[in-house]
C-alpha cells in the first residue's frame, strides 16, 4: 500500500510548489521489500537517476558511468555490508530488479556519502554537507526525542519518500526517511531506537567500511538498545559521520571515522546537537589539517557548519522547555540569513532541507515528517502498527 501526504507550501515561501510524500508499506524478506519499491517506484527512479548522473557529471567533469565505474572498482564495501546487512543488500537487489535499472548504478546510489568523499579525495577539499542534528534525552515524563534537518542537493526534490518496513519476529517494523531508490536517510524502529545523521568530510574515510546508508538500516534492524550500540561502535565505518542515537529514554551522539568512534558529550541539559564538522574527533584527513587546527583554536568561526551549530547551542540555551515544540520551531529557524538551519529550496542555492523528522521514543513511538522544509509545511505524524 501507498499512503500520499500532500504538503501546500504557503504563496509567501518560495517557491509555492506541492510536494507529494509517499509512505510504502513495505513487506516480506529483504528482496521482496526492494522488488515492491523498485516496481511501485520504476519512473521516479529512472528520473532520478538521470538528474544523478547529471549532477556527477557536472561536478566530476567526467562522464557519470566512467565516475562510477572508476569509484566502483576503487572501493571494497561490499564484504562489509555482506557480513553487516545482508537483507539490505538483497533489498538493493530488488530494488535494481523492480526498477528495471543495471545493479551497479542502484548500488552505487545507495553509496551517497562514499562518493562524496570519493570526490573529495579526488578534488581535495568538496566542502561540507548541510544537516542539522538534535537529540534530548526524556526528562519528567516527557519523551526523547532525536531530530533532523536532512540537506541534500536540490535534485532530489520531489523525490520524498518513506519506507515502512513492515517487519516480522526477526526485523522490527520500521520507519525510514529516503528518496525513490534509495535505502536510507534516517529512521526509527518500533522499539524505539532512532537514528540521524551528518557528514563529517574532514574525518578519515575507508574504502572497505560499512557505508552510511547499511549503517543506518542495520541499526535500526536491532531489537536492543545494547545491540544497537554495539555495532555503531565497533563496526567500521566507510566515511566520516555523526551519529545522534536514540534508544529508549537516551540519546547518544557518535562521531565515526574509519579508524575511531569518539562519543561527543551532551551539553549540561542532557542534550546534543552537532552539524557537519568535527568537535570530538580529531582523526581528519591531511588536506583539512590546517582548517581544524584554525578550528580548535577558535579562529574559523565564519564557516556554515560552524554558524548553524552555533545556532543551536544558542537556541538551546535560551530555551526553557526541551520539546517537541522546541525542536519545531529550531528547525524551522534562519536566524543567520545566509546559514540558516532551515535551508529553502532556491535557485542559486546548490542544496536545501529535503525533509525533516522528529522521532519520539516514547511508549507510543512517532515519526513526524514534513517534505521539504520543515518552515513551509506542518509535520504529519506516522505511528506503528506494532508496539
Amino acid at each position: 500500500m501507498v499512503y500520499l501526504f500532500i504538503f501546500h507550501f504557503s504563496q509567501s515561501q518560495p517557491p509555492a510548489i506541492t510536494r507529494h510524500l509517499r509512505v510504502l508499506d513495505l513487506p516480506g524478506s529483504g528482496y521482496e521489500r526492494g522488488l515492491e519499491h523498485g516496481r511501485k517506484l520504476k519512473k521516479e527512479i529512472a528520473e532520478l537517476l538521470v538528474l544523478w548522473k547529471k549532477s556527477l557529471e557536472n561536478e566530476v567533469h567526467i562522464p557519470a558511468d566512467t565516475f562510477i565505474h572508476d569509484f566502483l572498482t576503487s572501493t571494497s564495501f561490499l564484504s562489509a555490508i555482506k557480513k553487516y546487512t545482508p537483507d539490505v543488500l538483497e533489498e538493493v537487489r530488488g530494488i535494481a530488479e523492480g526498477s528495471g535499472q543495471p545493479f551497479k548504478d542502484i548500488y552505487a546510489f545507495q553509496l551517497v556519502d562514499e562518493y562524496w568523499v570519493y570526490e573529495d579525495k579526488l578534488q581535495n577539499a568538496k566542502g561540507s554537507q548541510h544537516c542539522s542534528g538534535i537529540g534530548i534525552p526524556s526528562r519528567s515524563g516527557r519523551p526523547a526525542y532525536v531530530s533532523q534537518n536532512l540537506d541534500v542537493e536540490s535534485w532530489m526534490d520531489g523525490y520524498q519518500i518513506v519506507l515502512h518496513i513492515l517487519g516480522d519476529v526477526h526485523t522490527p517494523e520500521q520507519y525510514v526517511l529516503s528518496c525513490a531508490g534509495l535505502v536510507a536517510l534516517n529512521g526509527i524502529n518500533h522499539h524505539g531506537i532512532a537514528l540521524c545523521v551528518n557528514t563529517l568530510m574532514e574525518l578519515q574515510a575507508s574504502p572497505d567500511g560499512l557505508p552510511v546508508a547499511f549503517m543506518i538500516r542495520g541499526v535500526l534492524a536491532q531489537n536492543t538498545g545494547a545491540a544497537a550500540l554495539k555495532m555503531l561502535t565497533t563496526a567500521k565505518h566507510a566515511s566520516g559521520q555523526n551519529y545522534i542515537l536514540g534508544i529508549g529514554d537516551s540519546v547518544y551522539d557518535f562521531e565515526a571515522s574509519a579508524n575511531s568512534v569518539i562519543r561527543m558529550a551532551p551539553d549540561a541539559a542532557g542534550l546534543v546537537y552537532h552539524t557537519n564538522h568535527p568537535v570530538a574527533n580529531i582523526d581528519i584527513k591531511p588536506w583539512y589539517k590546517e582548517y581544524y587546527e584554525k578550528y580548535l583554536a577558535g579562529k574559523t568561526q565564519n564557516f556554515n557548519s560552524e554558524i548553524r551549530f552555533a545556532t543551536l547551542k544558542r537556541r538551546a540555551s535560551d530555551s526553557q522547555a526541551k520539546d517537541d515544540a522546541f525542536i519545531k520551531t529550531t528547525l524551522r529557524s534562519k536566524d543567520d540569513a545566509k546559514n540558516p538551519v532551515c535551508v529553502t529550496h532556491l535557485p542559486d542555492r546548490g542544496g536545501f532541507t529535503f525533509g525533516s523528522v522528529i522521532f519520539s521514543l516514547s511508549d507510543k513511538r512517532t515519526m513526524e515528517v514534513t517534505a521539504g522544509p520543515p518552515d513551509e509545511s506542518e509535520y504529519k505524524l506516522l505511528t506503528f502498527v506494532r508496539h
